[in-house]
This record gives C-alpha cells, structure tokens and sequence, in this order.
C-alpha cells in the first residue's frame, strides 16, 4: 500500500461541505472530491451529549492546538474517502456552515458571527493527511488498525466497513438513521443506538439467526433489503400481537429467537397482556424481563423469573418448627421422607440438609411467606414437581 503526507487548511477541506440533516452526516468536502462519511465508516456522533466533543474540536483550533493525523484513502479515480477523521472534518464543516455555536468572552458565536481574525485563523488552519492507495482488502484492514484509537469500532461498525457496498448503504439509510419515523416504536424492543448501529445489528440478527457475519458476506452486492425490512417488520408485529402494551421489560430481549419458536402457536392477546401486566407488578418475582417468555412457553419454567426465596430467617424459624414437630411424632422432619416406607421416614435432617419450599407452588398462587413454606430434604426438593 503506497501513502503520501499531504496538507489541507481547514477552508479546503470543508469546501463545498454538505451535511445530511436527515442521516445526520458529513456527505462532501474539498470540492465535492472527498467522502466524508464512506459506508465503511461510522455515523457522526460528536453532536451527541450536547455537542461537547464539536465544540471541543473548534476550541482546539482556536487555540492552535494540533488535531491530529487524518488519513484519506485514494480511489482510482483520483477522488478520495476519509479512512479515519470523519467526525472531526464533520465538526469542521458543520461549524463553518453555522450548525453550532462556541463560547468566545462568555457568549454563543456561530462561526459568521466571530470576529474577522477568528474566522481566519480557522479557515488558515492546516491539517496533516495521509492520502493511501492499495487493494480494497489492504485499505478496510488499515482502517480497522487505526480507528483502535479514539472512540472504539463496535463489532457492527467493523462489519459494516468489511462488508461495505449496495446492501450496507441501503440498510444503513434504513436502520441507522435516527430520523426515521419508526424508530421510536422500535425503542420499545431494540436496545442500543441507531448510530451505533444497533437497531441494523438487532435487524441483522433476526434476519440471520444470529449469523450475522455470513448473512452481510452472501447479501453485500444486494441493491435491497426486503427480506431484512420485512423479517424485521413481522417479529416486531408478531410482539405487538401477542401484548398490547409494550412494557420497559420487553426492550432488548432477542424477540427474534422467541419469533422463531413461538410465532406459529396462537394466543389470546387479551388474556397475554392482562397476565404480563399481573407478572409485572408480582412482588414476588425478580427478574421481569423473563416474564414474556414464561408467558410464551405457556408459564411452565418458573426459573425464567427467579421467583423470589424464603429469607434465612424464615427457613430458620420452619426448620425448628417442622424439627420439634417431628421429633414429638417420631417421624422425619422431612414431610416427604416421613410419607415414605424408606429408611429416612423417621430421619431427622439438619438445616444445611434442607431446603425451603413453597406448599403452594408459587405458580399455582401460593405466596412466598413463612405460613407457605416447607423445609424438604434436597433429594426430594430437587424431584418436587412444579418448582417455584
């Protein structure tokens, strides 16, 4: 791969820039020959936490202070994409075309607004750049190298550079834009940022079964995503046809795994979001996001919700109860041994032997309060039916 050290002023780079409101992307600079954002890169999020780390990148030119290397990468024809620096260009740009404000003597300037010399100075500024030239697999392996710094690649943004082209582009606009209408409704079962590239990894993940590298390798010359829009689409109405409500619990969990285990079974949406709405305000259970696919499974794996236990001080007060009880009728301390014909039908086990028990499974309505609790000997707690 073949590199040369260039230099732009700031006024070069952001000529003719253009920034994507929609995408919210640096699109152009250096007169329409340089690609700020090329698929391969990330989305522009220094705008985020109140435009803190823009700003900074302004301040840092106003008071001289260097920004750092840039590398461009060459294309055969003579145009060029930036290969690391994008949201610093962007930055750039996106001041210079007044998108936001800095602080000079205790007030907000756009860039038209500050004095003549300060414009100057930042139009003047000169930036180092690397220009390389070399095969695709050379150039996606050195942006991968050099982009370790900074803010780090996410294992999506690495894959999307991989597998950079038609299909990236086109889901990208989809499932990475911010400002797409659906987002919001999608916030309620997707976890993560739209510019992190979650909400098109969640995407990807359903769309694959969870292959997702091998899916974006066979689709990467694909002009479109129907199949990745349209799966996508149909787990996300296929949840909301099973609950009415969307609950803060459902966000994040892998609605594509459970789409594809129970969506042919049929449900009673009215009864399925009056139970999760009964689950959710349980006292008794700890783990709330387990509740939809307890649901699913027809609320046979009570471990998916980590039903709260009995508290020490309770097992204590029932094994001294259960214990004297036993030792007056001559029977096990164990209810169950004591039912039996074995040997420990008169055993008397010590509490470290033990464990508590719910008479009333908690599934069946039996709550987890000292007046509903056993003590059982391990083997036979372990072999209890309808655990809770």
């Amino acid at each position: 791969m073949h590199t040369e050290l260039k230099q732009y002023t700031v006024a070069e780079l952001c000529d003719g820039f253009v920034y994507n409101e929609l995408e919210e992307r640096g699109l152009y600079g250096l007169s329409g020959r340089l690609t700020i954002q090329p698929e391969y890169q990330r989305n522009y999020l220094y705008a985020e936490d109140n435009g803190k780390k823009e700003v900074a990148v302004i301040d840092s030119v106003l008071k001289q202070y260097p920004l750092g290397l840039l590398y461009f990468n060459r294309l055969p024809d003579g145009r060029l994409e930036v290969l690391d620096g994008q949201q610093r260009i962007t930055s750039l740009g996106r001041f210079l075309t007044d998108k936001f404000s800095v602080m000079s003597n205790e007030l907000p300037y756009r860039f038209h607004a500050l004095p003549k010399d300060k414009q100057v100075l930042i139009e003047n500024t000169t930036l180092l750049v690397y220009e390389c030239e070399g095969a695709e697999s050379e150039i996606k392996q050195w942006f991968q190298t050099i982009n370790i710094a900074g803010i780090p690649l996410n294992e999506q943004e690495e894959l999307n550079a991989v597998y950079s082209g038609p299909f990236v582009t086109k889901a990208r606009s989809v499932f990475s834009n911010s400002r797409n209408a659906n987002v919001q409704k999608w916030g309620a079962y997707v976890r993560g940022s739209v510019k992190r590239q979650d909400f098109l990894n969640t995407a990807l993940d359903w769309v694959s079964h969870g292959e997702v590298e091998e899916y974006m390798q066979s689709h990467r010359r694909d002009t479109q995503i129907e199949e990745l829009q349209s799966h996508f689409n149909d787990v996300i109405a296929w949840v909301e046809s099973v609950f009415a409500d969307p609950y803060s619990g459902m966000c994040g969990l892998k609605w594509g795994k459970l789409y594809d285990e129970y969506h042919e079974q049929v449900y009673d949406q009215q009864k399925m979001t009056a139970r999760a709405a009964e689950l959710m305000d349980d006292p008794f259970i700890n783990t709330r996001k387990g509740i939809f696919e307890y649901l699913l499974g027809g609320e046979q794996d009570t471990k998916l919700l980590e039903v709260r236990v009995f508290d020490d001080a309770i097992k204590r007060r029932v094994y001294k109860r259960q214990t004297a009880e036993a030792r007056a009728k001559g029977i096990s301390n164990c209810p169950l041994c004591a039912m039996g014909h074995e040997a420990h039908r008169t055993k008397i086990w010590s509490e470290k032997d033990m464990d508590a028990d719910h008479v009333m499974a908690w599934s069946k309505g039996g709550a987890t309060s000292e007046d509903n609790c056993q003590m059982l000997c391990k083997t036979h707690n372990r072999a209890k039916g309808n655990k809770s």
